[in-house]
């Protein structure tokens, strides 16, 4: 029976799997990278290492995850982090692309490598953001609505005052999901949908 309960260290192979499972516009992207971890290490394992507080699974019997919520309530304070002290960890390993490689990996690496403070437009209004994938086998039971429920009431509580997110405009299935939590779209960059919400801070 699946259950919801905080992240542990023990999780991080899972988060990077189902980030990797669920990354190509919500289907697996196996094989679409020349390295499968590139996902997992860009989009959801550092947002668990640098804020474990606001990192929830869905799990089963077996604490097995089969899916995830990773948030920060501070994106500029974040990519500060993942600039200084995450990404030069991977440098040598995925090497800044040259400007002429227009390939989807490349595209990927040239984001991380621009992480920084400022760099994102919602931020001043949505100060954190947060990242969301389940797993087929975590799918079509409530278990979408009631992470974000658990994130949101998590940030509330840490006075946080908004939080914005992206999704591929390819992933309808993510554009109505939002769209029913009662987001608001955003202006967004080609092929991107961006979402932002307001909390009423306790």
């Amino acid at each position: 029976m699946l259950h919801l309960r905080r992240v542990r260290p023990g999780d991080v192979a899972a988060l990077s799997d189902i980030c990797l499972r669920t990354a190509d516009h919500g289907a697996d992207a196996t094989g679409v990278l020349d390295d499968d971890e590139i996902w997992g290490a860009v989009f959801a394992v550092p947002y668990a290492q640098r804020h474990p507080e606001f990192a929830f699974v869905v799990a089963g019997d077996d604490e097995q995850p089969h899916g995830y919520v990773v948030a920060t309530p501070d994106t500029d304070d974040f990519e500060a982090w993942f600039r200084d002290v995450w990404w030069p960890r991977f440098a040598d390993r995925w090497p800044e692309p040259a400007a002429d490689d227009t390939s989807r990996r490349a595209g990927i690496l040239r984001y991380a490598f621009g992480r920084r403070p400022g760099a994102e437009p919602h931020a001043r209004r949505y100060p954190a953001h947060l990242h969301i994938d389940l797993l087929p086998s975590g799918q079509g039971q409530g278990w979408g609505r009631r992470l974000i429920e658990r994130e949101f009431d998590e940030l509330r509580a840490a006075g946080v005052s908004g939080l914005h997110l992206g999704t591929s405009a390819q992933n309808t299935g993510a554009l109505a999901f939002y769209d029913r939590l009662g987001f608001e779209r955003l202006p967004s960059g080609p092929g991107s949908q961006d979402f932002g919400i307001e909390f009423t801070v306790r």
